[in-house]
């Protein structure tokens, strides 16, 4: 690999990144800015991709509104995301999870083995 690359790429991921998995239903605190405020959005929903490529990684998150699918790709990397919640884990074996946007209802939203998630005390 250049050099000039590697020193490029010396920003450390941030600590969510490596929590996250697929399957998971997350909470994205993203922050908006409308005009000259800022606010800061929740965007809940079921990662059904993760990217990984130093600091071009993303993440996938898909929800289900008012019966519409909603997909919604967020940088790693992004300074606008504040914070990341895992509020459960699923058990899945593939990954990509582009198989629940065929699916409608409670079925779109629910995965096999679906665990409340508790956070480890570091």
């Amino acid at each position: 690999m250049n050099t000039l690359t590697s020193r490029l790429e010396l920003p450390p991921l941030p600590s969510f990144f490596s929590l996250i998995r697929v399957g998971d239903t997350v909470e994205v605190h993203y922050r908006v800015r409308e005009g000259e405020k800022e606010r800061i959005q929740v965007f809940r929903g079921i990662i059904i991709r993760i990217r990984k490529g130093g600091s071009d990684s993303m993440f996938t998150v898909r929800k289900i509104s008012h019966g519409v699918g909603v997909e919604r790709i967020f940088p790693t990397m992004s300074p606008l995301i504040s914070d990341v919640k895992i509020l459960s884990r699923g058990h899945v074996r593939r990954a990509r999870l582009y198989y629940l946007r065929g699916l409608k209802g409670k079925r779109a939203t629910r995965l096999k083995g679906t665990v409340a998630y508790r956070e480890q005390e570091v």
